[in-house]
């Protein structure tokens, strides 16, 4: 990997840990499976929505937040139910 490569994983991870946290803090854990897959559907739902809109509507950063909270509930799943 390349230092630039590095330093954006980095970066990239550590806003999936900060919305990570922030649901730790907010949210009960997740309760079941099932709802462990809606909450995950919830937000790959939202960042389609985001990519549907059309080109000049579209915000990269509305994008960007959207798979952050993807990548975080992902987590979420795993901590919550995937006990190794």
């Amino acid at each position: 990997m390349t230092k630039q490569f590095d330093a954006k994983l980095t970066l990239l991870l550590a806003k999936i840990e900060a919305e990570f946290q922030r649901a730790i803090k907010y949210y009960r854990p997740m309760a079941s499976y099932h709802e462990g897959y809606a909450v995950l559907k919830e937000e790959m739902e939202e960042l389609w929505d985001e990519i549907k809109r059309k080109p000049t509507l579209r915000s990269k950063q509305r994008l960007r937040e959207e798979a952050v909270q993807v990548g975080a509930m992902a987590l979420r799943f795993l901590y919550d139910l995937c006990e190794e």
